[in-house]
């Protein structure tokens, strides 16, 4: 039975007309499934034959709901019907399903009470994207990052045993997210511990973007090629003639269960690593999936269930086009074309790709590397105008770095291009590797601040604090988009390793600049001169600061100084110092965390130099918490540090 079919099951499945967020939630009766599910467990109370129906019901609302809230949504179309299967096989109030990275898990919180709140997904103050533990007691271990669920439910199975319980582990994870360090490490530990766990490899090929590695071509290997068979009676042929031990090999193969088969699927990979291997299996065949769930809930050592997706499944537009449906924002559900927003303005990350690309005309010895996020870092373009220099790693952020380092001692000038929540994963790497030997590695950190609808998981908001305290490292914040292109420039000028941070979304509508300046190592930029209070700000919060310093003009002529540091290692020292010495009270303001970040600089720069109990110091930045999703101008209202925010500080 294939559980993938399309259900024509309503004869309008648009959004009502009025668009009302309040009212899409409670109208599951549309849904009259899925309107039944009250509770987790009665999704295994359902009978087989209508469990496609249900399938069919989530995977709507799923649409309907990311096509205005925006969303992971190729992902989760894939494992509807592995979610229902799972809530169909396992006992979900005693079992433990952990979802990789979270990008899949929607289906997940429809079918385990959320359905009535799924429409306020990654609003603020609704539910989250991701996974989250405090949400659900069926969110069993938080995710926003790849590659954690294996290494999370060998521990929960290892707890278990401990303490004498008695339930299922069971991690899903992607075939991307396989590929990186974290998971083969998990998968090593299990094995050789032989805990019982279950780990289910949804295999898409692809990660957000096509997956790439030695082990992806493992995994989409096709048994009925003709070099496979060929090589099949060549092994055939040949074992016999190993000397003593080739019978004999040629005995074991043929009583094991997977024969010669064994050679040329996944199967010998995961066997390897000492789990039971299962499948492969259609991942959109519920009766399928139920039968290959039972058979590995009874085995006592590892198993690894192999199941085949698609991503998008069910959707046209996402299945012709996982890579733009991975992560979108609001879309039309009739034609899956982009809602418009505002003006068509360039966002930082198409800035940060032309420049790119304008640079490496001139300069051969640029390399651009990145983890699996090709059009999420702006890279596509460079990728495809210089295919010989671009270098897509896979889900590997600490390969990425090291990869680049190695690059370096060449005499390139590698790009490591990477969102700064990502970076946080090759935080080792960029010490020992990069900086320790001084090499000239250019980090792009991309989405730096708050990201908006994603969530804690992605907010970039701690690189300033863990990067100043590296040595040989220099960091550049630039204000605005013709910054950026000049920090770029600057970025490849030096001889050391440089730090190129820049927030998520559109630049401010300043014009692009065919040529590019250099900034002078540790000098900033004086943009307003006034007297008594000064503003020192860096990146995001500039244009901000001289704002709020023009409103307060505006409303009672008083002139604020607005100073750029435009660097936050080297600091301005000098200028920041000769700002201290004309103005009695100074607000410092970035978009990072206040504990360690470029404000804590500041005031380092200050007490070093004796002059920092003299002033009144007002701090502005992302206090000692996690930022929850929302859009980023709610959030940043919330964490004050808009526009209001600074004319309010300025004022008191």
């Amino acid at each position: 039975m294939n559980t993938g079919e399309n259900v024509d099951f309503l004869p309008d499945n648009r959004i009502p007309a009025d668009g009302d967020v309040e009212d899409i939630g409670p109208q599951l009766g549309r849904y009259p499934l899925l309107s039944q599910i009250q509770q987790p467990a009665d999704v295994a109370a359902l009978p087989l034959e209508q469990m496609p129906q249900l399938a069919a019901e989530v995977r709507d609302q799923i649409i309907q709901t990311v096509s205005r809230t925006g969303g992971h949504l190729a992902p989760s179309l894939g494992v509807v019907e592995l979610t229902v299967a799972l809530l169909a096989a396992f006992n979900p109030d005693m079992d433990r399903i952990i979802w990789d990275v979270g990008h899949q898990a929607y289906a997940w919180k429809i079918l385990t009470g959320r359905a009535g709140q799924f429409h306020s997904l990654r609003e603020h103050g609704g539910l989250c994207g991701f996974p989250k533990r405090d949400e659900s007691p069926y969110d069993h271990f938080g995710a926003g990052h790849s590659s954690t669920s294996i290494s999370a439910a060998l521990g929960m199975a290892v707890a278990r045993d401990l303490k004498g319980e008695n339930f299922h582990s069971v991690a899903v994870i992607g075939d991307g997210a396989l590929s990186a360090g974290m998971a083969l490490e998990a998968l090593n530990h299990a094995g050789h511990i032989k805990k019982r766990l279950i780990v289910i490899l949804n295999d898409n090929e692809m990660s957000i973007a096509k997956n790439v590695g030695a082990l992806s071509l493992i995994l989409s290997r096709s048994l009925s090629s003709n070099w496979v068979l060929k090589a099949k009676r060549n092994i055939e042929g040949f074992l016999p003639t190993v000397p003593a031990i080739g019978e004999d090999l040629v005995r074991y193969i043929r009583r094991s269960k997977v024969s010669f088969k064994a050679f040329f699927t996944p199967g010998m990979l995961f066997e390897a690593f000492g789990f039971n291997y299962i499948g492969p299996v259609d991942g959109h065949s519920i009766e399928a999936l139920l039968s290959m769930l039972e058979m590995a809930k009874v085995q006592d050592e590892p198993a690894l269930i192999h199941v085949i997706t698609k991503k998008g499944k069910g959707y046209a537009p996402a299945e012709e086009n996982p890579v733009t449906f991975h992560g979108v924002g609001s879309f039309e559900p009739e034609s899956g074309l982009a809602q418009k927003r505002g003006a068509d303005l360039p966002t930082y990350t198409d800035v940060f790709s032309g420049t790119l690309c304008r640079l490496a005309e001139r300069d051969e010895r640029i390399v651009v590397i990145t983890a699996a996020m090709p059009e999420g870092t702006g890279t596509r373009e460079f990728a495809s105008r210089y295919p010989e220099r671009f270098v897509d790693v896979g889900i590997c952020e600490q390969h990425a770095v090291t990869f680049a380092a190695g690059l370096a001692t060449q005499g390139l000038r590698p790009v490591v291009a990477m969102y700064s929540t990502f970076l946080q994963r090759g935080y080792d790497q960029v010490i020992h590797d990069v900086c320790l030997q001084n090499l000239p590695v250019v980090f792009a950190i991309d989405r730096a601040g708050l990201v908006g609808e994603d969530g804690p998981t992605h907010h970039g908001v701690f690189d300033l604090s863990f990067l100043r305290a590296v040595p040989n490292l220099s960091i550049l914040a630039p204000r605005d988009e013709g910054e950026l292109q000049d920090a770029l420039y600057t970025a490849f000028s030096l001889k050391g390793p440089v730090a190129v941070r820049y927030p998520r979304g559109v630049g401010i509508g300043l014009p692009l600049n065919d040529h590019y300046a250099m900034r002078i190592p540790g000098q900033g930029e004086l943009l307003r001169q006034g007297r008594d209070i000064a503003v020192i700000a860096c990146g995001s919060r500039v244009h901000p600061a001289f704002e709020a310093a023009e409103r307060l003009y505006e409303q009672s002529r008083r002139e604020i100084t607005v100073f750029d540091a435009r660097w936050v290692k080297p600091l301005p020292v000098r200028q920041i110092l000769d700002i201290a010495a004309t103005h009695h009270t100074l607000l410092l303001a970035e978009e990072n965390t206040l504990i360690g970040g470029f404000t804590s600089g500041v005031l380092e720069c200050l007490a070093d130099n004796n002059v920092f109990s003299q002033h009144a110091i007002i701090r502005i930045g992302i206090g000692d918490h996690f930022v929850e999703h929302g859009p980023q101008k709610i959030l940043r209202e919330q964490e004050r540090i808009c526009i209001d925010s600074l004319v309010d500080a300025l004022k008191k």
